[in-house]
């Protein structure tokens, strides 16, 4: 499904991004290599529900513009943020957050809190937890290369990286498969890949702020595959400790795409943590 209905001009470039619902606003902020679009299984539930939600593709993902000349970094991306919050006309929002959404997430708490109500941080990237060591072994032989690849030979490449997001490799095939890959699948997309994803991954924006996440007083719940191949359990319990009363939710049978391997667990949790239910660690 295309999830993403419409644009907005922020701060002089376009955002792909969906609004829907009347209730207290909630901002799902998506990862890498990915789009808005692994939020598909979850968001209309919570829209359902009764709140305000809003999810769009970060900068230089997806549906959004790929500027040339436009800093793309979490850092960007979390300044960037506030800026659509203040387009959208809206004070503070709940934010459900994955990957280096978690980075963001992360900064938007320490940096700008008083635009942050309550934070999901879904398999997120903390500390110097990020690149994983596959990616870091694409970015030592030279990420520029990776755009630089034949198609069918990059392809190839993201595919073995996608099938390392999930515990059941099956649900990483077919359409589903195709779905990650499309916004890739020119030379356009590639070069963006690498310019706007890989060139950034970097720790720096979540070590800068390691030292204050004793700072954030808004409730918290990191939502964990117990598979994460790229981001295993023991970045969640480090980061569950440095984070005021947060509290870490295990789901068996996942990997880093929680929301893949379990769309109907994550959907439970993140409505049970927008209704200020308390929780548990339990799987």
């Amino acid at each position: 499904m295309d999830l993403l209905d419409r644009h907005v001009l922020v701060d002089g470039v376009r955002l792909a991004y969906r609004d829907r619902g009347a209730g207290d606003p909630v901002v799902f902020v998506h990862g890498t290599p990915s789009s808005s679009h692994e939020w598909r299984d979850v968001v209309p539930h919570v829209e359902v529900a009764g709140y305000r939600v809003i999810t769009y593709d970060l900068l230089g993902y997806g549906q959004s513009e790929r500027p040339l000349d436009r800093d793309t970094s979490v850092g960007a991306q979390t300044e960037l943020l506030v800026r659509l919050l203040d387009e959208l006309g809206i004070g503070s929002a709940a934010l459900v957050t994955h990957d280096i959404g978690g980075a963001v997430g992360q900064r938007m708490a320490v940096l700008h809190p008083e635009r942050v109500r309550r934070l999901l941080l879904a398999d997120s990237v903390s500390f110097d937890s990020w690149p994983s060591e596959t990616w870091q072994e694409i970015i030592a032989e030279g990420f520029d290369d990776l755009a630089r690849l034949p198609a069918d030979e990059f392809t190839d490449v993201l595919t073995r990286q996608l099938a390392m997001t999930v515990a059941d490799e099956e649900r990483m095939s077919g359409d589903a498969l195709a779905a990650f890959l499309a916004p890739h699948r020119t030379a356009v997309g590639r070069a963006s890949f690498a310019l706007h994803q890989v060139a950034h991954y970097d720790p720096r924006y979540t070590e800068e702020i390691s030292d204050r996440l004793g700072e954030i007083i808004v409730p918290v719940r990191l939502l964990w595959g117990q598979e994460d191949r790229w981001q295993p359990t023991g970045w969640a319990e480090r980061l569950a400790a440095a984070i005021p009363h947060a509290e870490l939710v295990v789901v068996p049978g996942a990997g880093h795409f929680v929301m893949e391997d379990d769309p109907a667990r994550v959907t439970r949790e993140v409505l049970d943590f927008l209704a200020g239910s308390g929780g548990d660690s339990a799987t």
